[in-house]
Parts: C-alpha cells; sequence; structure tokens
C-alpha cells in the first residue's frame, strides 16, 4: 500500500534524497486526502484504528509517543494497514466501520494487503 514510484527522478538534476518520486508522491498525498489507518505494536497483539488529514505526521506522533493515551499506553508504533479517501465523512465512516469490527476481521483485512504486517512507515521520516 505504498504509494507508487517510478524510480527516477522528476528532472534531469542529479537525484537527492528530497527529489525522489516515493517522498514527492507520500507529501501529495498528505495534502490531497484523509486516511483511515490501523497501527500495532511489536508483537502485533493490540490493534488501533484512527484517523487523519495527514498520515506522515500522526504516524511520527505515535511512533514518537507525542500523544498521550491509548496508543502511548500500548506502545502503538508500527503502521499496517491504510487507505485514503478524498472526503472526510467517507474517512469517518470507514473509521467507525473498522472500530466495529472483530479483531479476526481486521487481521483478515490486514493480511490481504500486508501478509507480513511489515511497517508501511519503516523508512518515512
Amino acid at each position: 500500500m505504498n504509494p507508487p514510484s517510478s524510480g527516477q527522478c522528476h528532472s534531469e538534476e542529479q537525484c537527492d534524497e528530497e527529489s525522489l518520486p516515493v517522498k514527492k508522491e507520500i507529501n501529495i498525498l498528505m495534502e490531497k486526502y484523509y486516511f483511515v489507518y490501523i497501527m500495532t505494536n511489536k508483537h502485533n497483539t493490540v490493534l488501533y484504528t484512527g484517523v487523519t488529514n495527514n498520515l506522515q505526521r500522526r504516524v511520527y506522533e505515535h511512533k514518537n509517543k507525542t500523544l498521550k493515551g491509548f496508543t502511548f499506553k500500548y506502545n502503538i508504533n508500527k503502521l499496517v494497514y491504510f487507505e485514503h479517501f478524498e472526503d472526510i465523512n467517507e474517512a469517518i465512516r470507514r473509521e467507525k466501520q473498522l472500530k466495529g469490527w472483530l479483531r479476526k476481521k481486521k487481521i483478515t483485512l490486514i493480511e490481504n494487503q500486508n501478509p507480513e504486517w511489515k511497517d508501511l512507515a519503516k523508512n518515512w521520516e
């Protein structure tokens, strides 16, 4: 579920980290969409579902424990699933829907897209 990348720079200039297509596409996604996401802890024992308009910032906040509460208490720091929406109301509806699901159904959703439960934000700054 990572943003697509062409693997090439967008200009004739030498590539640097800031000009990599993946980074640009992530930034574009952050500005245009709302995200519903699922995060977990190191051992995948606790699932947290949230909604945000800036996924990269929100994941950073969880990983760096800037937010006290559930995710702080249970050491939620691994992004395992996300969806994007153009309409905030659709995103909120989806978040509520996922929160109402049993754990087993959430696990199936995650494993259909991320069977190894990799941290989808591992290389984000």
